[in-house]
């Protein structure tokens, strides 16, 4: 029995299923240049059967966005961050460490730097959600934790903003490192901490004056 003959066999959700699989690594391995009939190819498909699944590529690639950086986000992260019942230093400590091992995986490493070379909006969809689901609610928490005026009194400052970018590029650039360079990486749980510490060292000296 021949590939083409087997893949017969899936149901229309198991071969969306499997065309979306296939194209998020496919896509992290040569990036948004990357030909459908290369992929059609590589899952053992034909061309006209993806395009059954997906009219364009343009579809498709909209589909890794959203199988890759939306669906892999966890709402109980900004749960986390406001749960006052723990203190502050412990609840960015745990989203960080459970954040930094969903993004810093090949194919989101990989597929974040390949659409911004594209110049695909992936790149601002996400990091705009990025900093109104993660980035508004550390500034307020810690301006709550050293008494600073809440962010519905005082707006939130280009400099607070660019501090928490800070913490998220020095984490963000771990994958580039492994996964752009291929430059060992050792103990990526012992580094997120120690950036996070770097983080809330600078950040409270600041807030505190």
């Amino acid at each position: 029995m021949n590939v083409k003959q087997a893949a017969k066999r899936l149901s229309p959700e198991q071969r969306e299923i499997e065309i979306v699989r296939g194209a998020v690594g496919f896509f992290a391995e040569f990036g948004f240049e990357g030909q459908t009939r290369e992929l059609a190819a590589r899952l053992g498909i034909t061309q006209p059967l993806l395009y059954r699944y997906f009219p364009t590529k343009d579809a498709l690639v909209e589909r890794v966005y959203e199988e890759v950086f939306l669906r892999r986000w966890n709402p109980f992260w900004e749960e986390l961050i406001v749960d006052r019942n723990k203190p502050l230093n412990a609840r960015l400590g745990e989203f960080y460490h459970d954040y930094s091992r969903v993004i810093l995986s090949y194919e989101w490493v990989r597929l974040f730097m390949f659409a911004g070379l594209k110049g695909l909006d992936f790149n601002t969809r996400y990091l705009e959600m990025l900093r109104q689901r993660v980035f508004r609610l550390i500034i307020a928490e810690l301006r709550r934790e050293h008494g600073r005026a809440s962010i519905d009194q005082n707006p939130i400052t280009a400099m607070e903003v660019e501090a928490v970018w800070g913490l998220h590029a020095a984490i963000f650039y771990l994958g580039v490192r492994k996964f752009i360079y291929n430059m060992a990486v050792d103990d990526i749980d012992k580094v997120v901490e120690m950036e996070l510490q770097i983080f809330i060292t600078g950040v409270s000296s600041v807030l505190a004056k």
